[in-house]
């Protein structure tokens, strides 16, 4: 099994009969999904999703692919192939148009419908090709062949990338439930044709590659919701994500069955909801879904809600909930059903709003205690049948955390892959297809771009730091005046203070610290107002971690007396 190799530098020209691949999201992580391929000096995309951030990413909205590999390149880009309609596949889509606005977007009618829509709110009309499972689109030297995959939105994408160097076949997100609620099932046959023709690159989602067995069929939820529409005393709030059809569509099947209206609630969850509605995607009988408004006029026992907010996001409808920051206040009586699963490095902020909403009094349904949720990724047992129908050449895990590549790399190595063959990549890490074989060759940027307040890239990791010193340690200003020509305090500087519960006249016992700094860089000639502030925060910073074992974020001001 080809490893990382930190030491990897800049990838060598590609070989005209070459195929490149290049993940620049993905791999390492549940989110931002981003696959370049390269062939004949021309580049397709495959997917461009964002990653929601942690707590440890203080006032970031999302995070985006770093495109840095692309810049000079925009015109080479024939297409982007988008495999279904999540976030993490398709929410970086307005920021990589804002690079170039007329690259194709090729997907299927519902993923075009939620991108559309989502564009239409960035003022963006895009390029787009509508295309279904059986199409074939030539785009310059990429030959697409598209495959229906079952997954937890309907009208998942597989893509069969053909080009004289080899062929691609890429799954997207995808399990295969035998009884899809939409009847739609991931085409096994099609994947065996592709495997008898020959797949030189098998790029696997590997979410659930550690979970043994198969996924759970969507339809064995039904009871269980069923049970919380038949024994709730009051309201139901069900928070799912904003594009989970078909989870919603049991819903609303509950619903109908025991006679409760439905409101949605969301921005992201109404528009979704009327678009799947619109074109057919979700079945919902006449006079069933009002408007939130109207709910104040129902007794509880007729209303059912349904929120954003599944994974703790602050922003969320449940999250404000919780917080009692919403016009709907949750309280005794009221059911909550938290419909959707845990992304990994979610479960504090799941955990808080669950003890929040308890608290009020509601009875809270999640997947710890009851059957509400399954996978919409395939586990190991539907990985292996994968690599026996297609006996692929190579295999590359995508989609995942490094957990879950290694999980999804071994089982490719249990069915007879030789592991020479299994390319285990992080980001911007290159993987390079020559006369049949893939093999690691280099690596390009592929750092997190953060979006805050909406603007792209203006916040580093530097100042993220410091946001995170500010939120847990506090911050103290100094305010130096300094005599420009013999560099030494002309009076005691201020000292303010914020967040560190203390007398900021604490600070008065780090002057020596202070001029001690200032005497060094006289002595050195140093003279310059950054230069002296530098030193200054680094003085007060050592004597606060020294003498307090504090460490505020020190903002220094240099004043020539």
């Amino acid at each position: 099994m080809s490893h990382p190799h930190p030491e990897l530098g800049a990838p060598p020209s590609l070989p005209r009969n070459g195929l490149r691949v290049v993940a620049l999201g993905g791999l390492g992580e549940v989110g931002r999904n981003m696959a370049v391929l390269e062939h004949r000096g021309k580049l397709l995309i495959i997917d461009c999703g964002v990653l929601f951030p942690e707590e440890h990413q203080p006032g970031v909205d999302v995070i985006l692919p770093d495109f840095t590999f692309l810049q000079g390149r925009w015109q080479d880009v024939v297409g982007v192939v988008l495999t279904h309609g999540h976030e993490d596949h398709i929410g970086g889509v307005p920021y990589l148009l804002k690079e170039r606005g007329d690259i194709p977007l090729v997907g299927s009618r519902l993923t075009l419908a939620f991108v559309s829509a989502k564009l239409k709110e960035h003022r963006i009309k895009p390029r787009t090709t509508q295309v279904a499972e059986g199409d074939r689109l030539t785009l310059g030297p990429f030959d697409c062949e598209f495959v229906a995959v079952n997954h937890s939105i309907p009208d998942g994408l597989a893509v069969m990338v053909r080009t004289s160097a080899g062929s691609v076949l890429h799954t997207g997100d995808f399990k295969m439930d035998q009884f899809p609620l939409d009847d739609r099932i991931t085409d096994l046959r099609a994947f065996a044709r592709l495997g008898e023709e020959g797949v030189d690159l098998f790029m696997v989602d590997s979410t659930n590659a550690e979970v043994p067995g198969f996924t759970t069929a969507e339809k064995d939820l039904s009871p269980a919701i069923d049970t919380v529409f038949r024994t709730a005393p009051g309201r139901i709030v069900v928070s799912s994500f904003a594009s989970h059809v078909h989870r919603i569509q049991q819903v609303i099947d509950a619903a109908a069955a025991h006679r409760r209206k439905v409101a949605f609630v969301g921005r992201s969850m109404v528009r979704n909801m009327k678009i799947a509605q619109d074109l057919g995607y979700l079945e919902v009988p006449r006079g069933l879904v009002v408007d939130v408004k109207e709910l104040d006029n129902l007794p509880p026992e007729k209303v059912t809600l349904v929120s954003t907010g599944s994974q703790g996001e602050p922003m969320a409808a449940l999250s404000r909930m919780a917080n009692r920051d919403h016009q709907i206040r949750i309280g005794e009586g009221d059911t909550v059903l938290l419909a959707s699963s845990l992304i990994p490095g979610n479960e504090n902020a799941v955990s808080r709003i669950i003890n929040g909403l308890t608290r009020w009094g509601a009875k809270v349904v999640h997947q710890g205690n009851a059957k509400v949720h399954v996978s919409g990724h395939a586990s190991a047992g539907e990985l292996v049948y994968c690599y026996n129908i297609i006996r692929p050449r190579n295999v590359m895990p995508v989609h995942g955390e490094w957990r879950h590549l290694r999980a999804n790399a071994d089982l490719a190595i249990a069915t007879g892959m030789h592991p020479e063959n299994v390319v285990v990549v992080d980001d911007g890490m290159v993987v390079d297809l020559v006369q049949g074989k893939a093999r690691v060759s280099g690596k390009v940027r592929a750092g997190y771009v953060y979006v805050s307040a909406g603007n792209v890239g203006d916040v580093t990791e530097d100042e993220l730091r410091d946001r995170l010193t500010l939120s847990q340690q506090g911050t103290v200003t100094v305010v130096a005046l300094v005599d420009a020509d013999t560099g030494r305090l002309t009076e005691a500087p201020d000292f303010v203070a914020r967040g560190l519960g203390t007398d900021e006249r604490m600070f008065e016992a780090s002057v020596p610290a202070i001029e001690k700094a200032l005497a060094e860089a006289a002595a050195q000639g140093i003279g310059d107002t950054h230069e002296l502030e530098q030193r200054i925060a680094r003085a007060v910073s050592r004597w606060a971690f020294r003498t307090h074992r504090r460490n505020p974020l020190v903002v220094p001001v240099v004043i020539d007396a």
